[in-house]
């Protein structure tokens, strides 16, 4: 679709010379060019590449097998993991995005039907003169059940368009650019600045908010498009999307996570370094813990807007020595009470 500056551009100097009454016969021309900038108003960036290719799967992978493709790739790749390595934390970024589009089964599909491209934009459709007049054309901002309106009757478009002093001045407000912005987990819980490429190719740097989440849209007014003829610039738009976290997960603002722990430590108590958001936290695991156990650690979730924080839940797992202990399998034997316990009773019929 032409930019309203190229569907101007035949005419502009011979508006300058019209009165506001010779205008009026061309505002169906002038109707439909402000509809077409209006419609295309907002754009994106960046565009992807193929998430399959990505992930490295087939197009026919399960999902269970992207599942496990994505895991692969991001236990190998976390920043954590590789402090320092800028080409490894760009893969982590292309898989989160990747993962984001064929991780969930709508959005897979959506991709395959092409209705949406790799980074989980809307693939835009060409627009024509017959969308905005016709049978069946969409209705707009200056549509009526008469298809070219009496444009006598309203002023509201010459006052946008033309002065009232019966010469044009064109003032129109700028484009709203939408941005995808992928984050880590951890930046979007504890907060960060991340710096975006604009189309003129400057820079913007974006503050994300400590409780960031997905999906949420931040707005940096005044730095989208330019305005036309003194118009006010656009706004952008930063749309953000968290990349999934190796062991923690988020629900609200609390955190969760799994801590393996060894057969002592659950027999006998122990006190525990246990990962949080913002740091190793001490806690004590106490005798007789099992698999399953929950314990909390009261406001080392996500913080929120009003000062205070969610909880992290920790979930223990009981985890066996790797290879076959000897002495473990002795004891057992030995073990009466262990013996006569049946941990299945509660699931029969």
């Amino acid at each position: 679709m032409l930019d309203l500056r190229d569907r101007l551009a035949f005419c502009t100097p011979t508006v300058a010379r019209m009165s506001v009454s010779e205008i009026r016969g061309l505002l169906p021309a002038f109707r439909f060019a402000h509809a077409g900038y209006k419609h295309s108003a907002r754009w994106e960036h960046p565009v992807a590449e193929d998430p399959y290719s990505v992930l490295g799967v087939k197009r026919d992978a399960s999902q269970e097998e992207i599942r496990s493709a994505y895991r692969q790739l991001a236990k190998k790749l976390h920043p954590d993991l590789n402090p320092g390595n800028r080409q490894a934390e760009e893969k982590f970024k292309q898989i989160a995005s990747a993962y984001d589009i064929l991780g969930d089964a709508e959005k897979r599909g959506r991709f395959d039907r092409g209705d949406i491209d790799a980074s989980g934009q809307e693939r835009p459709r060409e627009r024509y003169y017959r969308d905005f007049h016709g049978p069946g054309a969409e209705q707009h901002t200056y549509s009526t059940s008469g298809g070219f309106a009496d444009f006598m009757e309203n002023e509201d478009i010459l006052k946008e368009m033309f002065g009232r002093g019966g010469r044009t001045t064109l003032r129109l407000r700028g484009q709203d650019v939408l941005y995808r912005l992928p984050v880590e987990f951890l930046e979007a819980v504890n907060g960060a600045t991340r710096r975006i490429t604009m189309p003129d190719g400057g820079t913007l740097d974006v503050v994300i908010p400590k409780g960031t989440r997905e999906g949420q849209v931040l707005r940096l007014r005044g730095k989208g498009g330019a305005g036309i003829g003194g118009g006010e610039p656009g706004d952008a738009l930063v749309e953000i999307e968290i990349a999934p976290h190796p062991f923690f997960t988020r629900k609200g603002d609390d955190i969760h996570v799994e801590l393996p722990v060894s057969l002592p430590e659950a027999v006998l108590g122990a006190k525990l370094d246990v990962p949080t958001p913002s740091g190793p936290v001490r806690m004590t695991v106490p005798k007789g813990a099992n698999t399953g156990t929950v314990l909390r650690l009261r406001g080392k979730g996500v913080p929120r807007s009003d000062g205070k924080a969610g909880d992290e839940y920790v979930t223990l797992k009981v985890m066996l020595p790797e290879r076959p202990d000897p002495e473990l399998e002795e004891f057992a034997q030995r073990w009466q009470a262990g013996q006569r316990q049946n941990p299945r009773q509660h699931l029969e019929a």
